[in-house]
């Protein structure tokens, strides 16, 4: 309202009102509670302003009342009676585009348009099934009327229904058409229409609902419809979402794929959101619904909803895009069970890429992903208990179920036949040698299959074994192609409640009732890691692209980060309670869903795009809080910023005074790659830096100008004045260099003696003095070593190399010597009382010698281990 900012509770109205840009608060509105219980409401929540009306506001109150108020003076002008005692509370208000005249609803179903000047009721209209909640009005000056050229359309919607009501204002008032299920509805959740209006001279109106959605309509002028078609949508889940799943990467190994997430939510939907273009994203079709329930008289029967005509809720999702068809996949009537296509053309098209399991429910469905719509398979268990567990083989062609009851079955999905148990029927012949078994061995039951519920299964890339777990604490490995068991671990004290299965590792990762994430090798059928710390239920888990991680989320609201190669936990982050976790497959992203949210958080892997410190946290005081109190404070995010900036220093710092972790090991010092390799080419690095071609004298300047090479006097002049700078300059350099010798001689030299007079010489400092300086200084110090300073240099690098320390580093520094100095080792005297320096050289080469055959031999044992393990025995 221009200059005031107005805000209507419950019990108090607050005014704002803006000076200089910003709002100060004006005044706290507190109307009557004649009649009213201290602590009791008195207001609904509504207010409006009137135009033309200055300074005033309508205020909605709970006993039906519509009072006036003065914004500017804080006083009620006056106060609209209801039309009936019984009429109840304000449900909605709205003024009309006619000056002074105001519409409202009450909880009862009844609309009034009263004359605010006159205080009188225009018109009346009763609406019996739900009270109206949204009221707008029609400005474009059409609409009304047998032929729609007359002005006078309002629109009614309530929150608990998801029709809209068309009103034709003119002779009285009637209702000129209903628009139904503009919004869907549903019994368990809240639902209907939150808000409906008209854009100002426009055909065109915009609804929202509590199914979160939006959506515009449009209006017909020829032919004339009362009664609009959609134009626009936007929509999402209409309930928590369930579970989440990145579509893997497609056949031929593109990305593209994998901006899209798959999601479920209790609205028993699934969707396809992609995370490029929001335009694109979609809900998966299960057939024309609407249609369904029109046929079977349902549409408008308000005891039952579009949602009961849809599948169970989702509970799971598995997915493959290898057989996917796109547009062109044959496809038949939905989950009918009916074949079509031969067996030829399927091939060809492609078939259903998605598989889901569903709430209480004893089959799992097939999806077209392509065609973005409900396939033609039901896949059924095989004990007809509810569906457990799910999964798709990499090829696209087979999907597995598992059941509460413990039964596995595997199904073609190019013709929806069941094709296989897990474990495989028995014959008469063998039920006699099991029975014989059994009264031998008491365990021989155990290899017959789950005995509780499965709650998880996965498949190798290559089909050749499949792995599963149960409730009942056994983990089974299946020979894919025969059905039989060839390995079990049974788990006494733990039970597995999800199973995962990295491809590229070959790692599955099993999330346990005792707050554990194991980690298991399926080939070797042996655990790899544990990762404890959970402070609840695991919900979910996954990997990452790579491998390399495993996310973690529980009902303590923590969603962890665990590193598979050292086994820390490198990652904690606090949310609202995460029910479902998915990686994408190109590791940009990490899709999280929570409880009673019907949003889905994305989040960006931070790697991607710098160095992040991999060092373990600790468990109790590394956990970020990222909680809705949290977030929106700056503080706790920057101080989230400086504590990664002071990981990574601290890192650095650290790394720079590790120990040697062992002495036979070869260890390689931390100086940066690129200045070692610059000191062995440094001349070549001088030479390509020289200047090609010598300075050119400045080009005469514009006539305009005043140029210091007009007069030969003024050149004179400016050639004594650069030839003076030059000299100051070269005796500035020549002082420098002296400068820089004398501190050489105070440290370096001094470094040297004294390592050559100690009786335990170490040589950490010369080599740590050298590695800190440029590669210029480290040529300069190299190349200005006296003839006595050779010997102790040569015998620091000597001591350094059988340490083993520094390896590359000390190679570099000899390689260095050799170029400035080789002359004077060659041109030394053995029998001399200087041929020291040819006997330091000789112990160099020992010591070389002795490290290039100790490692040529590990090398030549790893090499042969290797390719015999490769070869074809």
């Amino acid at each position: 309202m221009g200059a005031w900012l107005v805000a209507c509770g419950t019990k108090t109205i607050e005014v704002w009102k803006t000076e200089d840009g910003c709002y100060e608060h004006y005044t706290t509105l507190a109307p009557s509670r004649s009649g009213v219980q201290p602590g009791d409401q008195i207001l609904s929540g509504l207010i409006c302003n009137m135009p033309t009306y200055l300074n005033k506001i309508l205020v909605a109150r709970l006993d039906g009342t519509t009072e006036i108020w003065n914004i500017s003076t804080g006083r009620c002008v006056y106060a609209i009676a209801p039309p009936k005692v019984t009429s109840g509370a304000v449900t909605a208000l709205q003024p009309t585009p006619a000056l002074s005249v105001v519409a409202v609803a009450y909880a009862d179903g009844s609309l009034v348009i009263h004359d605010i000047e006159h205080d009188e009721a225009i018109l009346s209209f009763h609406q019996s099934s739900f009270p109206i909640t949204s009221i707008t009005f029609r400005t474009d000056c059409l609409g009304a009327g047998e032929d729609g050229r007359e002005d006078g359309v309002m629109a009614t919607a309530s929150v608990n229904s998801g029709d809209v009501t068309f009103w034709d204002l003119n002779s009285g008032g009637r209702v000129a058409g209903k628009l139904r299920a503009a919004h869907e509805t549903t019994r368990n959740r809240g639902s209907g229409i939150t808000k409906i209006e008209f854009l100002p001279n426009q055909a065109v109106l915009v609804s929202t609902g509590l199914d979160n959605a939006l959506r515009s309509w449009i209006f017909d002028h020829t032919p004339f419809s009362p009664v609009p078609r959609i134009l626009h949508a936007r929509s999402g889940h209409g309930g928590p979402v369930t579970t989440l799943d990145f579509l893997p990467t497609s056949s031929d190994g593109s990305d593209a794929a994998s901006k899209w997430l798959l999601s479920a939510s209790q609205a028993r939907d699934l969707w396809g959101f992609s995370l490029r273009r929001d335009g694109q994203s979609s809900e998966l079709s299960q057939g024309n619904v609407k249609h369904k329930a029109k046929k079977r008289g349902h549409l408008h029967d308000t005891s039952s909803t579009l949602e009961n005509l849809k599948a169970p809720p989702v509970t799971m999702i598995a997915s493959t895009l290898n057989r996917d068809g796109g547009m062109g996949a044959s496809s038949g009537p939905i989950w009918q069970n009916v074949k079509r296509s031969s067996a030829e053309e399927s091939s060809m098209t492609g078939w259903e890429s998605v598989v889901t399991a569903h709430e209480n429910d004893n089959i799992a469905r097939t999806w077209f992903w392509g065609r973005k719509r409900a396939g033609r398979w039901t896949l059924k268990t095989g004990d007809s208990k509810p569906v457990s567990s799910i999964a798709m083989t990499a090829c696209g062609t087979f999907a597995i179920v598992g059941s509460s009851g413990g039964s596995i079955d595997m199904y073609n999905l190019q013709s929806g036949m069941h094709r296989r148990k897990f474990p495989p029927k028995l014959t008469p012949a063998e039920v006699k040698q099991v029975r014989l078994r059994q009264l031998r061995s008491d365990t021989e039951m155990a290899n017959r299959g789950h005995h509780g519920s499965v709650s998880g299964i996965t498949v190798d890339a290559l089909n050749q074994s499949m792995v599963s777990c149960s409730l009942d604490g056994s983990i089974r490995f299946w020979d894919f192609a025969t059905g039989l068991q060839t390995h079990q671990l049974i788990a006494a004290s733990y039970a597995p409640t999800a199973l995962r299965y990295n491809a590229p590792s070959g790692l599955i990762s099993l999330a346990c009732d005792d707050l554990c994430i194991r980690v298991l090798d399926i080939e070797t059928k042996k655990k790899v890691r544990e990762f404890w710390g959970c402070r609840g239920q695991i919900d979910d888990h996954c990997f990452s692209h790579d491998g390399r991680w495993i996310v973690s989320c529980a009902k303590d609201s923590v969603i962890r980060v665990f590193d598979l190669a050292t086994g820390h936990l490198i990652d904690a982050f606090k949310t609202a309670a995460c029910t479902s976790l998915s990686f994408s497959s190109t590791g940009e992203y990490l899709a999280t869903a929570h409880a009673d949210s019907i949003g889905i958080n994305i989040w960006n892997n931070i790697t991607l795009f710098r160095h992040v410190s991999s060092r373990q946290i600790d468990e109790q005081t590394g956990i970020i809080d990222l909680t809705d109190s949290a977030i929106f404070n700056s503080k706790p995010m920057l101080a989230i910023e400086d504590s990664i900036a002071d990981d990574q220093l601290l890192e650095v710092e650290s790394t720079n005074e590790l120990e040697q972790l062992n002495h036979d090991l070869l260890t390689l010092s931390l100086v940066p790659k690129s200045r070692w390799q610059t000191l062995l080419h440094l001349d070549d690095v001088r030479e390509r830096n020289k200047p090609i071609e010598p300075p050119k004298a400045p080009s005469k300047a514009p006539f305009f100008l005043s140029s210091a090479l007009t007069t030969t006097s003024q050149r004179k002049t400016l050639e004594d004045d650069t030839n003076n700078a030059v000299t100051l300059a070269e005796r500035s350099r020549i002082t420098k260099l002296q400068n820089s010798v004398q501190t050489r001689e105070s440290d370096f030299s001094n470094l040297l003696a004294r390592f050559s007079t100690s009786l335990d010489p170490d040589a950490t400092d010369v080599i740590s003095h050298l590695s800190s300086l440029s590669p210029s200084q480290m040529d300069l110090e190299i190349r200005t070593l006296t003839v006595s300073e050779m010997v102790p240099f040569v015998n620091a690098l000597t001591a350094r190399l059988q340490l083993k320390r520094d390896f590359e580093l000390i190679n570099s520094f000899m390689a260095c010597f050799l170029r400035m100095h080789g002359d004077v080792v060659q041109e030394e005297d053995e029998e001399a009382e200087g041929g020291q320096l040819k006997a330091a050289m000789r112990r160099w080469d020992r010591a070389m010698r002795t490290e290039e055959e100790r490692l040529g031999q590990l090398i030549g044992y790893c090499k042969g281990v290797i390719d015999f393990l490769r070869s074809s025995r």
